[in-house]
């Protein structure tokens, strides 16, 4: 997929890179829409990546003035314990929630949902309402760009090759504003939004003095309806207000048929989107947050060792990395993904490969301490880190906790699935010793068990629960 891999330690390395490379090489921070792209043959030009996720503090989100800033490696769920965010965002960060399930919310970024550019991406949005800016950077020089000029189409940027996103900024919301984000997906987790809705309000004595509205998935980029907007300035919000602000919104939209949701559908569902938002804003709902979400994070977060240089792999470049408390080196394997050098190059087969597209979650392994889906991890990525598959997480010998549950319940029927929901299992009961049945389903719900043996899957959970911590909270 990948000829060359460098993996740098300054901006400045990767700017250089870029320069030189330009069409031939992309950044990689996630990777989780990047990886599986190529995959499929969606960029035959690229030969480079550059991984800059040894870059220090790109992790960080900060207050700067009236801005808040987001950094190229802030992950969604970084997104969802960030007290900033929640003070002054709150619909970006169920946006953030909204998106896949916890192994994939642990590797994506923010960065890489913008960059990517899809309609259906859902952080777009409210960044979009948020006013949001980009700083794009190249050797050259930087320049910021507010992101609704950042797109040209479908999956189209104004970034050119030799540039990159080196910030992201939007104004605080103040305590008068309120904001809903309301997404509309065919699953209750795990899905890519049919239609999505960000609507935010600011209030002087019961009348709107602030107006944002944005849509996604319903026309080739995000947008604001400046139209609806308008409309609803100056007003007291009541059920006529609601109806035509709605209306305007269905007028703006210029929805596709495709495989989630015919264009028809999509315009029936937009105006109760936003009624929906609205409503939750006037009657304090858009408040409401889950504060202890499940991220699968366990007991404790590794980061991977800092770099004196930038370096780069190819076949010739080892991998040296820690699987199962066991140093291994690999000469080969470094231009495949994590699972497949794992089960290829290191001959632990327990991992195993479903659909390769980070949708079924049966590669699940731990990487430095939190759940991922290996399928979408390139492999180099493991150099310096700390990996844990279904085979390490015995004790001398013993069964986990989690596997005695599984046989004891029935919890295997093929067992093909069976591995990635043990490993995601394992690191909800560590993050949450007492989980609620909603809280194993949300731990599992980016594991898909093909022949549907989920109660007894999920009564394994509490069952190891209860062994491990006493018993579950009801």
């Amino acid at each position: 997929m990948w000829e060359i891999y460098h993996t740098v330690c300054s901006i400045e390395d990767a700017l250089a890179i870029l320069d030189t490379e330009k069409q031939k090489a992309r950044i990689i921070a996630g990777g989780t829409d990047l990886v599986l792209e190529l995959k499929k043959g969606l960029h035959p030009e690229v030969r480079t990546l550059i991984d800059i996720n040894r870059i220090p503090d790109l992790d960080k989100i900060w207050e700067e003035g009236e801005y808040v800033h987001i950094g190229p490696l802030v992950t969604h769920n970084h997104a969802l314990v960030s007290k900033t965010l929640i003070k002054y965002a709150l619909p970006l960060v169920k946006a953030s929630q909204s998106i896949g399930a916890a192994q994939i919310r642990n590797v994506g970024t923010i960065f890489g949902n913008v960059i990517t550019g899809s309609p259906a991406n859902d952080t777009i949005s409210p960044l979009i309402a948020l006013d949001a800016e980009l700083l794009i950077q190249s050797k050259s020089g930087k320049k910021w760009v507010n992101l609704t000029d950042f797109y040209l189409g479908v999956r189209k940027t104004v970034l050119s090759p030799s540039e990159m996103v080196t910030d992201l900024r939007f104004k605080k919301l103040r305590p008068e504003h309120k904001g809903s984000f309301i997404k509309y997906l065919l699953r209750n987790v795990h899905g890519i939004s049919v239609a999505n809705v960000t609507v935010i309000l600011g209030f002087k004595n019961e009348l709107v003095n602030d107006a944002r509205i944005s849509l996604g998935a319903v026309s080739p980029t995000i947008f604001r309806i400046e139209k609806a907007e308008k409309y609803i300035l100056g007003k007291k919000i009541s059920a006529e207000t609601i109806t035509e602000t709605g209306r305007l919104c269905f007028e703006a939209a210029t929805p596709i048929s495709d495989i989630r949701a015919s264009e028809e559908y999509r315009d029936h569902i937009l105006p109760l989107l936003i009624e929906k938002a609205i409503s939750e804003i006037l009657s304090g709902k858009w408040q409401e947050y889950q504060e202890s979400p499940v991220l699968l994070w366990g007991k404790k977060r590794e980061h991977s060792k800092p770099l004196e240089s930038s370096f780069f792999h190819n076949t010739e470049t080892p991998i040296t990395t820690v699987i199962n408390n066991t140093q291994r080196d690999f000469v080969s394997g470094q231009n495949k993904t994590l699972v497949d050098l794992v089960r290829e190059e290191g001959g632990l087969t327990g991992t195993k490969l479903g659909c390769g597209e980070g949708e079924c979650g049966a590669c699940t392994l731990s990487f430095n301490g939190v759940s991922v889906l290996s399928c979408l991890i390139p492999a180099p990525r493991a150099h310096n880190a700390q990996i844990t598959t279904i085979e390490g997480i015995s004790d001398e010998g013993r069964l986990h906790p989690v596997q005695k549950a599984f046989i004891e319940e029935g919890a295997v029927q093929c067992g093909y699935c069976t591995p990635g929901f043990i490993m995601s299992a394992v690191k909800l009961l560590e993050e949450k010793p007492f989980p609620t049945p909603q809280e194993i389903r949300e731990g599992l719900a980016g594991n898909i068990c093909r022949c549907t043996g989920y109660f007894s899957i999920i009564r394994a959970v509490e069952k190891a629960a209860i062994s491990s911590e006493g018993q579950i909270k009801k």
